[in-house]
């Protein structure tokens, strides 16, 4: 197996660690296989792949999108390091408003696979960082939304007490007032 998957104590979060394959010429990784990663349960077609370069101190984030243009994402640091947060937003979930962070760094190689019904931002921690990630949907700004980055409520720990953020991400409202027509899969309808 070219890849190894973690679970997460968010459900549906998943780590994936890819097998390097070093020599004296530098390495070899495989970023993403169809095959293996459907077999371990993320079986989602990404529709866009985008790469973000930011300096030491940058937040950007929460972002999601709605439905029907929800995106579940596939996240790796290709330069430097990253702590990268995800949010449980979907309102009917027994996770809802709780958050993981984790530091994703270009050293390891590693993934972060996150399904639709969560928010997603990071902030880089060293000098700069290169993030990659792919989407199951192609952006869709009438469908965006957010969720301010200190939200009391979610109280993360975030490494940084003043971040660069863009003039969006500093007017995201609070979770509990953001517009959000997500759906947690064990959700019963009326």
């Amino acid at each position: 197996m070219t890849f190894h998957f973690s679970e997460t104590e968010l459900a549906g979060i998943v780590l994936i660690e890819p097998r390097v394959y070093p020599d004296d010429r530098g390495f070899f990784t495989e970023i993403y296989k169809r095959s293996e990663f459907a077999a371990n349960g993320i079986s989602e077609v990404f529709l866009q792949v985008n790469c973000t370069r930011s300096s030491r101190g940058v937040l950007r984030g929460l972002h999601y999108q709605k439905a029907p243009k929800a995106q579940a994402k596939l996240i790796r640091c290709i330069g430097g390091e990253i702590f990268d947060v995800v949010v449980d937003i979907r309102p009917a979930s027994p996770t809802y408003g709780r958050w993981l962070g984790i530091m994703l760094s270009a050293n390891r190689h590693d993934t972060l696979y996150v399904p639709t019904g969560f928010a997603h931002g990071f902030c880089v921690t060293g000098e700069s960082a290169e993030i990659m990630y792919m989407t199951s949907e192609e952006y869709a700004p009438a469908y965006e939304g957010g969720v301010i980055w200190n939200d009391p409520d979610l109280a993360i720990h975030w490494p940084v007490a003043e971040p660069q953020l863009s003039p969006r991400d500093q007017n995201w409202p609070r979770l509990r007032d953001a517009e959000n027509n997500l759906r947690y899969s064990g959700e019963v309808d009326d």
